[in-house]
Parts: C-alpha cells; structure tokens; sequence
C-alpha cells in the first residue's frame, strides 16, 4: 500500500513536471524566435559595422566612384579630354590613362589624334599622334609602337557618338628619373599640363 502511496504522489509530482518542462520549453521557443530575430538584426549588424569601418575601401574601389583627374582640356568645338592617371612602369615607360567626352553635337572621328607621320595613317582614329613634351629638358617623347607600326595607345573604332565618353591610354618612353613634369599635347587640343607617378 506504502508502495502504491508513493507511486500515486509520484505521478501528480511527474506531470507537474512534465507541463512545467512543456511551459519552459514553450517559453523557450519563443524565446529562441526572439533570438532568431535578435540573430537575424547583429547578422545585419556586422556588415554595416564592416560597411562603417570598410567603406572607404569600398567607397575607393567601387566602379562608380570617380576617378582622380590630374588634368582636363576642351577644344576642337566640343571635345572634353580627361588625364586620370600617368604612372612610370618597370618596364621603362610610361602609361597614361583617360577619357574623351564628345560634345561636339554630332559623331566625332580622332582623324588629326593619329599624327602626321605615313607608319601612324594605318591606325586609323586613334590618339597615335599624341606626346609627352619635357619642356626643362627640352624633349618631345612619342608614343610607342611596335614592329609594323601599330600604336601602343587606343584607336577609336567607328568614332564616338555625339555626348557619350570613350576611355584611352597611351604608352610613351619614359623620362629619366626625377623628370616627373610634362605636358601632354595632341591634335588641336590645348596642351595638359601632368606629373608622374610612379606605377605599382
């Protein structure tokens, strides 16, 4: 009888465990749901945290940012020619980047860029016929090119339409070290005034 006494108080003791664990746990779904979601906010969290302390980094390298422009010139009716970057490399020369906008209101085709010389006329609308002038050391350097006369520097194939912007580069000779200042000069265009950096 003791025995079964005891099993009978045992059972009202158990389910009273057993709902108590049920509420708990219940409590503790609901809890777990606000953590997911507490989860999801500091999931969110960190990246604007990384966003805050990366975004320049970002900012720097993101297409849309604008690039450094060392010099921008306008003439020939229209035309809009941007130096974003003049960087002496390794290899003994010097690469310069751009952009040319054409607000000329109709097609525009680079014909006086590509230089006065017969071996340049087989490049077509290109900036070919553009150079660095070292106006101290009195030198003119041109742009390179290789055995058959192809102009390491871009060619403006079927022109730019009126008000879109065509990217270039062009490759010189580099000057000699500590001759960092020049002046960039083609077509008609008034000359840009650079100064070199050195390249990565």
């Amino acid at each position: 009888m003791k025995l079964r006494r005891t099993t009978t108080t045992r059972r009202p003791l158990t389910v009273a465990a057993i709902t108590a664990g049920l509420v708990l746990t219940i409590a503790g779904c609901g809890g777990d749901g606000g953590g997911d979601g507490d989860k999801a906010k500091d999931s969110s969290a960190p990246p604007t945290a990384s966003a805050g302390k990366g975004g320049g980094k970002e900012s720097s390298a993101a297409p849309s940012a604008p690039d450094k422009v060392l010099a921008e010139v306008k003439g020939e009716g229209g035309i809009t020619l941007t130096i974003t970057s003049a960087a002496r490399d390794a290899g003994g020369f010097v690469t310069l980047q751009g952009t040319v906008v054409n607000g000329t209101g109709k097609a525009w085709v680079p014909v006086n860029w590509r230089g006065d010389e017969r071996e340049l006329m087989a490049n077509g609308g290109s900036i070919a016929g553009a150079a660095l002038l070292d106006e101290a050391g009195k030198k003119k350097y041109l742009i390179l090119r290789d055995t058959e006369g192809r102009c390491l520097c871009t060619r403006f194939t079927g022109g730019v339409r009126n008000g879109q912007t065509a990217d270039w580069y062009a490759q010189f000779p580099a000057p000699p070290e500590g001759t960092d200042k020049l002046t960039f000069q083609v077509g008609a265009m008034p000359p840009a005034s650079i100064e070199i950096t050195e390249g990565e």
